[in-house]
């Protein structure tokens, strides 16, 4: 931990992430106005010191509406990795650990998975769907998991032939004491760096979404269906376009570089102390 806020990148992209997730977090007690409380008064009011960053036009509280979509997109980014993770570790373990066959199906599902555009992917199994933020969180997961398949096969690979790794199976050590007690832990570096990388195309992937109509519904409020408004007043209201866009940049850019800051500080061959 010393290491990771010594390193001058993961301690920016710490510090911005941080302060959105305390901003999510506590979005009920910031948020001055009620996000989805219609106001036909105050229909596309520019930022003052009642409404910080103006209102839509629904009359509703931008700044309100900020807030409360950061935990739709933070949520989005979380569960979404979480469940292509579980999946590339599983598969990734597996294919790395046991070779042959088993290797060959599994990476030539990943070559399948890899070769269809992933956005048009989720383009097409959410138009099968009711949008709602359950089903993008759950199609993002599953169509995102073949990045860590790959760099969990590719460690389990350069770890299988390591002497503590034959020298527990000489000792007759099970497939999953092997697995779990020594090939993993060795290989969460590369997937904890994955993992925060694979938040921030998740952030982007569901703003696209909602953008087009097809992620989050309104009333509730997202970064992107924020946006989605703000284009069609985009000539005499600039605030709606620009302040969700400048929160989607600036989330994507601290997991940036929080997971380059991460990949720097926790590389073992690296000689920083």
């Amino acid at each position: 931990m010393k290491r990771v806020l010594l390193n001058p990148l993961s301690l920016w992209g710490f510090v911005i992430i941080a302060g959105i997730l305390l901003l999510a977090l506590f979005a009920p007690l910031i948020a001055s106005h009620d996000p989805e409380a219609i106001d036909v008064k105050a229909i596309l009011l520019a930022p003052s010191s009642i409404h910080l960053m103006g209102t839509d036009g629904l009359g509703r509280d931008v700044f309100s509406r900020m807030l409360f979509g950061a935990r739709i997109s933070l949520l989005v980014g979380f569960v979404a990795v979480g469940i292509a993770t579980v999946i590339g570790i599983i598969l990734g373990a597996i294919s790395g650990f046991y070779r042959g066959w088993v290797d060959i199906v599994i990476m030539r599902l990943v070559d399948v998975m890899l070769s269809i555009p992933t956005f048009f992917l989720i383009l097409a199994v959410i138009a099968f769907l009711t949008p709602s933020i359950w089903n993008i969180m759950i199609v993002i997961g599953l169509t995102s998991w073949m990045g860590v398949t790959r760099l969990v096969r590719a460690e389990f690979l350069s770890l299988r032939g390591r002497e503590f790794v034959m020298a527990s199976q000489t000792l007759g050590a099970q497939d999953s004491r092997l697995i779990f007690k020594h090939l993993l832990p060795n290989s969460l570096t590369p997937i904890i760096v994955s993992s925060v990388l694979g938040i921030a195309s998740a952030v982007l992937v569901e703003s696209g979404l909602s953008f087009l109509g097809l992620g989050v519904q309104a009333p509730q409020a997202s970064w992107g269906n924020i946006l989605t408004d703000g284009k069609e007043y985009i000539q005499f209201a600039w605030w709606l376009s620009l302040f969700p866009g400048m929160a989607i940049l600036i989330t994507v850019l601290g997991y940036n570089l929080l997971g380059e800051g991460l990949r720097d500080a926790l590389d073992p061959r690296t000689t920083k102390q």
